[in-house]
């Protein structure tokens, strides 16, 4: 029971939105699309869906789509379905109603066949139309009278009942006035190539005229990959040229991708010059022919940087504004078996045209070992060309493997570059690991050539492997080695003394990872405020320090240890550390640069003063 003073409830009231035209023009025009050059695409989408859903009801019909420029304006004519009023009242004045929904109009069977699926029409060209005019007559009801749809871009349209000789014939012809400032989008050279770049594989012959003048053809059917060619050499030459005209170079090779269950055909032009793994490809795309976008960036894998993709397509999915695809697991499936198709070629080079593939891998090796990080087989099948820096060259894994057995890397170029002159020299093989993708394919090598070992090598590892000076050579120094250590514990370096080749090189700077991080605390904990010195402090941990290694077999280094004056000899194995330092090409801390700085002008003083002590002054001369 409801009480004295409660309202009864009313029964809801339906209502509609309103829409403001302007304000969804403008939506459409700087958000949803990304030009005002997509009206050429709706034009012809509405076209090539009208003549498509009149075959479906007359198979025997003769579909033929014209699209004209004159005086500024624009229009497209085509022999489609056509509309009867009522439909124009439904389907032109109704945004987000599509005339290609089969429950309506019983064209279910051909609905896939469509290119619009999201019911926006012909709403788009009001981006750059002030004023639409369509002109329509019904296929479905032969006896319904041609109809008028006048619509403005402030949201107002009017629909008249026109004289049968208006339009004897079924289809439609829709007149584009444009606004003020969109001129340059329906000049007639601007519209022609906006509708060859859109509609050039389109399954209906559509023609072009502007001003009155002769038509032109704009579809160019089949596909340059689906033509038949002389030879094989014609082919690529055709593909080639396809490319140049499409993405601005000439391709280093093609792939073809052609994938029946997906519906999807097309081929990959191969970059004749290297490019970033982190450079998103745009690759273009049609969807039943006409273009969908010539950016679609998710179309093929990442690793495969180095192709440019044209494709034709019938079951992926576009985005809202038809301009990219829709990234869906029909999309997912693709994308892995065009990624398989780039694979399959690789494959097949490697088995056939070795010369071809080493000048593909000549140029891209780093997208080939991007692939190879997640596909075993390909690593190995790519092992004996996939070049790699060692301590003996640009060498393959396999060729590599074969001369030293055991495989030692590095992981960051410095310490590769600091090893590999010492390496060398004493037989020892190096892999430089410090490159992109490197670290991950040495890692993999041990599961396809399990009698390959692989092992990290660091500072201390190449100490060890260095010649050690006899005990009483090293007692006979130990003087010089005791101020060369104090001189140099101040930069967190140690001073060992070991015989090494080549006999030019007087001194190694040696660290690895370990010691460069307890370099860098000690540097951080000196300069900052007393917290954060505590906090740093606590972090000092007992890693392996960095190492100037001496070169007993060097004649300066046993020149340098005889020297009587301790400052001097001080002074020179500054010299030799920061000499060493350059030579690994390490970034210099500020106390490294103050360091060579003091022991260049330390040199040249000593230098100065003895030549200064040495000569005889001139009045003493005879």
């Amino acid at each position: 029971m409801t009480s004295a003073g409660a309202a009864e409830a009313t029964p809801p009231e339906a209502n509609s939105f309103q829409v403001d035209l302007r304000g969804l023009v403008d939506l459409l025009s700087h958000h949803l699309y990304s030009s005002p050059r997509v009206y050429v695409r709706e034009l012809l989408q509405n076209a090539v869906d009208a003549v498509t859903a009149r075959q479906a009801l007359h198979p025997e019909a003769r579909v033929r789509i014209r699209l004209a420029s004159a005086a500024g304006r624009v229009s497209i004519e085509d022999s489609g379905i056509g509309l009867t009023a009522e439909e124009v009242h439904t389907l032109l004045a109704t945004i987000g109603r599509s005339s290609k929904r089969g429950g309506e109009h019983g064209l279910e069977s051909a609905r896939r066949e469509f290119l619009g699926q999201f019911g926006i029409g012909l709403l788009a060209c009001f981006v750059v139309a002030r004023q639409i005019r369509v002109v329509t007559r019904s296929a479905r009801t032969p006896d319904a009278a041609p109809v008028e749809w006048l619509a403005s871009d402030d949201g107002s349209y009017t629909v008249r009942i026109l004289p049968d000789a208006a339009r004897p014939e079924p289809g439609t012809t829709v007149h584009l006035e444009p606004r003020p400032g969109s001129e340059e989008w329906t000049r007639p050279d601007r519209v022609e190539e906006l509708a060859r770049d859109f509609g050039s594989l389109l399954p209906y012959d559509i023609v072009f005229s502007a001003d009155g003048g002769p038509e032109r053809p704009i579809t160019d059917r089949p596909a340059v990959w689906d033509r038949e060619h002389p030879s094989p050499a014609a082919r690529r030459v055709a593909l080639s040229g396809h490319c140049a005209k499409l993405f601005g170079f000439t391709p280093l090779d093609t792939i073809d991708l052609d994938l029946p269950v997906a519906g999807v055909r097309g081929v990959a032009y191969v970059l004749p010059e290297p490019t970033s793994p982190a450079h998103r490809a745009g690759h273009r795309t049609y969807l039943k022919g006409m273009l969908l976008t010539d950016r679609a960036d998710n179309l093929l894998p990442e690793w495969a940087f180095f192709v440019r993709a044209v494709v034709d397509t019938d079951t992926l999915r576009p985005t809202a504004s038809r301009e990219n695809l829709y990234d869906d697991e029909t999309l997912a499936a693709v994308r892995e078996a065009l990624g398989g198709a780039v694979r399959q070629w690789l494959a097949e080079l490697a088995a056939s045209d070795p010369q071809r593939l080493a000048a593909f891998l000549s140029v891209h090796h780093l997208g080939v070992k991007s692939l190879a990080r997640h596909d075993a087989e390909l690593f190995e099948l790519m092992l004996p060309w996939l070049p790699f820096e060692t301590s003996d060259g640009q060498l393959s894994l396999d060729g590599f493997a074969a001369a030293h057995g055991e495989v030692h890397f590095t992981r960051t170029v410095e310490e590769f570059r600091q090893i590999a002159p010492i390496a060398a020299a004493h037989g020892l093989g190096v892999v430089n690991a410090g490159y992109t993708y490197d670290a991950d394919l040495l890692a993999l090598l041990p599961a396809v050539r399990p009698a390959v070992k692989v092992t990290e090598l660091d500072a201390g590892a190449v100490t060890e492997r260095l010649d050690p000076v006899a005990t009483s050579a090293e007692l006979a120094l130990a003087a010089f080695l005791a101020t060369a250590r104090t001189r140099l514990d101040p930069h967190g370096c140690d001073v060992v003394l070991r015989a090494f080749q080549p006999v030019t090189m007087p001194a190694l700077f040696l660290d690895d990872r370990q010691a460069r991080h307890e370099r860098d605390r000690a540097t951080a904990q000196e300069n900052a405020d007393s917290l954060w010195s505590d906090i740093l402090g606590s972090l000092r941990n007992t890693a392996p320090r960095a190492r100037l290694v001496l070169n007993h077999n060097n004649p300066l280094i046993r020149r340098i240890a005889a020297l009587p004056d301790p400052e001097l000899t001080a002074t020179a194995v500054e010299s030799l550390y920061g000499q060493a330092l350059l030579m690994s090409q390490r970034p210099l801390r500020p106390a490294d640069t103050t360091l060579l700085n003091r022991a260049f002008l330390g040199l040249l003083e000593w230098a100065t003063h003895s030549a200064a002590q040495g000569a005889t002054p001139q009045e003493d001369q005879p």
